[in-house]
């Protein structure tokens, strides 16, 4: 059954980036590559099976790649990719909207 959500840009974007985890496992991705463990610490609250469906998904969208290294011991890292960093613009504005929001809120 075609809807008129499948012809909206928005929607599919949310589709891919939407969720609770998915836009702040990018924020945090783009300073550089972090381990598992280094990601889940910063992630609050996330259980393991979500930060490792999420970054899963996020891997099959095309926007982080994992790399293992074959080193002693051997350890895999997350990284964003190219078509990741054009999100971080749009990420910045978000969270600058954020900030705004959450001061407005402290204010009423």
């Amino acid at each position: 059954m075609n809807n008129h959500y499948d012809d909206c840009p928005l929607t599919y974007a949310l589709e891919i980036i939407g969720g609770k985890w998915r836009m702040l496992i990018l924020f945090y991705l783009l300073d550089g590559g972090l381990r598992y463990n280094q990601l889940k610490k910063k992630l609050c609250g996330i259980t393991n099976i979500m930060l490792t469906r999420s970054l899963r998904e996020l891997e099959e969208y095309g926007l982080v790649k994992r790399i293992q290294y074959s080193e002693i011991p051997p350890h895999v890292e997350y990284f964003i990719t190219e078509r990741a960093e054009k999100l971080i613009p749009s990420l910045m504005a978000i969270t600058e909207w954020g900030k705004e929001q959450r001061s407005l809120a402290k204010d009423k």
